[in-house]
C-alpha cells in the first residue's frame, strides 16, 4: 500500500490518517485560483486556436496571431506568474498577500479581460487588461515594501513593464498610437523571459540537491550576473526596437551563458527525479530560444520557432512543472510526483519539439505540427485541471492557513 497512506507494523492494523480538513478554500492564497484558471484556460484557448489556425472551423477564435500570442503571454502566463508572485510573496515578505474578496476581484478582473478581447469593446479590453496587471504589481509591491523586501522588488517593476508594454500592444490595435502589435508582445515576452530565468537560478539548483542527493548542481556569481545581464541587454535592444547582427550577438551570446548555467545544474543526474527533470527539460529551451532568436535576427530562420520554443517549450514546461510543485506543496502533500503529474509533464513538453522543430524540418507540415501540440498541450494542461482543481479547491491537510 502507498506509505503516505498507511503505515504498517506486525500485529497491529493499519494506521490511517485523520480525515483532511473540510471546506471551501479557493480563495485562500494566490496560487489557488489563478492555477486552476489558468490551467483551464491553457487547455481551451490552445484548442480553439489550433482549431482556427488550420481552418477548421468557420468562427474565429481571435482575430490573429497577435491576439492569441497577447492572450497567451498576458492571459495565461501573468495568470500563473501572478499566482506564483502572490504565494511567494508572502513567503519572501512574512506579509499577507491577497486572500478572499481582494483576490476574488482580481481573478474576476483577468476573467473579464479573456472575454473582452473577444469582443468589440477595444477601449474596454484595453483598460481591464492593464489594470488588471498593474493591480498586481501594486498587490506584490505592498508586502514586499513593508517588509523592506528589496531583493525582490525588480518583479514589481517588471509586472509594471508589462502593463505598459500590454497598454502598448492595445493602443496599437486601436489605431491610437503607431505601435506594431508584436512589439508589446515581444516586450512582455522579454519580461517573461527574466522572470523565468531568474526564479529558475534560485529554486532549479536547490530542487537538485534537494531531489537528488550528491548531485552537486552549483552555480558560479560571475555567470549568473553574466547571463542575466544579457536578458536585460537584449530587452533594452528590443525597447530600442534594434535588430540585426547587433542583437544577434547578444541573443547568442545569452544562448551560451544560459547553456553553461543549465550544465552546472548537473540535469543528466535527475532521471529519477520527475519533479526536477521536468524543470530541467524546460529551462534547456530557454538557451535553444536564445539560439534561434539569434539566428532569426540574422534572417536565418523564422522568428516564430524563437518565440515557440521559449512560450511552448521553456514557459509550458516550467509552469506545468512548478504548478505541480507548489500546489503539493502549499496544500500540505507529498512532493512526489503522481502517474498523472508525469504524464502532465510528458505532454506539455513534448508539445514543445513537435510545434518548434517540425516546422522548421518540414514547413509543409506547419498545420499538422500545430494540431498535434496544440492537442499534447491542451490534454497536458486538461489534466492538471482534472486532477489539481479539487486539490486547490479544499483546505491544506495539515489545516493551516493558505
Amino acid at each position: 500500500m502507498d506509505k503516505f497512506l498507511f503505515d504498517t507494523h506486525a500485529g497491529a492494523p493499519p494506521r490511517v490518517p485523520p480525515m483532511a480538513p473540510r471546506g471551501f478554500a479557493l480563495l485562500e492564497l494566490g496560487f489557488r485560483p489563478f492555477y486552476l484558471l489558468a490551467s483551464i484556460f491553457a487547455a481551451l484557448s490552445i484548442g480553439l486556436w489550433a482549431l482556427q489556425f488550420s481552418g477548421l472551423v468557420g468562427v474565429p477564435y481571435l482575430r490573429g496571431p497577435a491576439w492569441h500570442a497577447h492572450e497567451m503571454l498576458f492571459g495565461f502566463t501573468l495568470a500563473v506568474v501572478t499566482g506564483f508572485l502572490f504565494t511567494a510573496g508572502r513567503n519572501w515578505s512574512g506579509q499577507p498577500t491577497p486572500t478572499g474578496l481582494p483576490l476574488a476581484a482580481l481573478a474576476l478582473l483577468w476573467i473579464a479581460g479573456r472575454v473582452l478581447v473577444l469582443t468589440p469593446l477595444g477601449w474596454a479590453a484595453a483598460v481591464v487588461n492593464t489594470a488588471f496587471t498593474l493591480s498586481v504589481a501594486i498587490a506584490l509591491a505592498r508586502p514586499l515594501l513593508a517588509a523592506g523586501n528589496k531583493r525582490n522588488y525588480f518583479f514589481v517593476a517588471l509586472l509594471v513593464f508589462m502593463a505598459a508594454a500590454q497598454l502598448a500592444f492595445h493602443l496599437g490595435q486601436l489605431g491610437v498610437m503607431r505601435w506594431p502589435a508584436w512589439a508589446g508582445v515581444g516586450l512582455g515576452l522579454d519580461a517573461v523571459l527574466i522572470i523565468m530565468a531568474v526564479m529558475a537560478g534560485r529554486v532549479i539548483p536547490m530542487f537538485t540537491n534537494g531531489g537528488v542527493p550528491g548531485a552537486g548542481a552549483r552555480s558560479i556569481a560571475w555567470l549568473e550576473k553574466i547571463s542575466l545581464a544579457l536578458l536585460v541587454a537584449l530587452l533594452a535592444a528590443d525597447v530600442l526596437a534594434l535588430r540585426g547582427w547587433m542583437t544577434a550577438v547578444l541573443a547568442l551570446a545569452a544562448a551560451l551563458a544560459h547553456l553553461a548555467r543549465w550544465l552546472l545544474w548537473k540535469p543528466w543526474k535527475t532521471p529519477g527525479a520527475p519533479m526536477v527533470w521536468v524543470l530541467h527539460i524546460a529551462y534547456f529551451w530557454i538557451p535553444v530560444h536564445l539560439a534561434l532568436r539569434g539566428f532569426a535576427d540574422l534572417g536565418l530562420l523564422p522568428a516564430s520557432a524563437a518565440i515557440h520554443a521559449l512560450t511552448v517549450g521553456a514557459a509550458g514546461g516550467l509552469i506545468i512543472g512548478m504548478m505541480t510543485r507548489t500546489a503539493r506543496g502549499h496544500t500540505a502533500r507529498p512532493l512526489r510526483a503522481s502517474r498523472m503529474d508525469i504524464a502532465c509533464y510528458a505532454l506539455v513538453l513534448a508539445a514543445a519539439p513537435v510545434r518548434v522543430l517540425l516546422p522548421l524540418a518540414a514547413p509543409g507540415f506547419t498545420v499538422q505540427a500545430v494540431l498535434i501540440s496544440a492537442l499534447l498541450w491542451s490534454a497536458g494542461f486538461a489534466l492538471y485541471a482534472v486532477a489539481y482543481g479539487p486539490l486547490l479547491m479544499r483546505p491544506r491537510l495539515d489545516g493551516k492557513p493558505g
